[in-house]
């Protein structure tokens, strides 16, 4: 097995897809994401227009950085698919996706992204239960609720004592992050810690979230985002100590593994 040196505990700024293809087959334990939610496709969110409409007072009215969220169906599950081939490529036998989405009704039909990991190891659904929020249509109740599908290799099991989680996880939202979208830390130390996996991978890192959950636990990260304003972003999180540090053991050699 070859070690991704290159990219270890850092923030690279570019096309996740581009980037995932120079990491080694098999150098990676975990990888967790959670990929724009293609929004301003959506019939139903009053933000296809660009006025806001709900979403008026959300923070996700400006949109994401360098992504306009808003791509053809069928051309957004190709691009999510093909992110989800590069993650498994990369992972260890025993290796895992953790793959956070969102479920809704589309012209009246139910997209549960089955068009999305459709044909990849989908062992467990998570339902993050993620509080609170604001309503800005009558005509719905809250939504309330996320769903992380556990995509596993063969050989993945997870650490100790973590099979005592039940499979609905009531973690409140990040209010406190200017990234549109943003994990909260507690979701992604409950996901690294429940696996004994030393280097973890988000291609759609976005303000750090996940690096930061990894350095709190004394895992290595590799992260990925397109915007150079969420990679400078994380970048800051990191360097003003928003994780408790840890002293890290010593898995790889000096000599570069990945190619140019």
């Amino acid at each position: 097995m070859e070690w991704p040196n290159n990219f270890i505990n850092k923030i690279i700024c570019g096309d996740c897809i581009e980037i995932m293809k120079k990491i080694p087959d098999k150098s990676i334990d975990l990888a967790v994401t959670s990929p724009p939610y293609n929004l301003k496709n959506s019939t139903g969110n009053g933000m296809k227009d660009g006025r806001g409409g709900k979403w008026a007072n959300a923070a996700l009215q400006k949109g994401y950085s360098n992504h306009h969220d808003n791509m053809p169906h069928a051309d957004y599950v190709r691009w999510q698919r093909a992110c989800l081939e590069q993650m498994m490529r990369a992972l260890t036998d025993d290796g895992a996706i953790f793959y956070n989405h969102k479920w809704r009704v589309q012209n009246g039909l139910l997209q549960d992204r089955q068009d999305i990991i459709s044909g990849f190891p989908v062992r467990q659904i998570i339902i993050w239960h993620r509080n609170g929020g604001i309503n800005f249509n009558k005509g719905y109740f809250l939504p309330t609720y996320e769903v992380i599908y556990l995509i596993a290799k063969k050989n993945f099991k997870l650490a100790p004592k973590a099979n005592a989680y039940g499979d609905v996880w009531d973690i409140g939202q990040d209010l406190n992050n200017p990234h549109p979208a943003p994990f909260p830390v507690e979701l992604i130390e409950r996901i690294i810690s429940s696996t004994t996996a030393k280097i973890v991978l988000d291609p759609f890192m976005g303000s750090g979230t996940t690096a930061i959950a990894a350095k709190n636990l004394g895992r290595y990260y590799i992260g990925i985002d397109v915007s150079q304003e969420y990679c400078d972003m994380a970048e800051k999180r990191i360097k003003n100590g928003y994780f408790v540090k840890k002293e890290m053991p010593t898995l790889f050699s000096q000599q570069s593994l990945i190619e140019s």
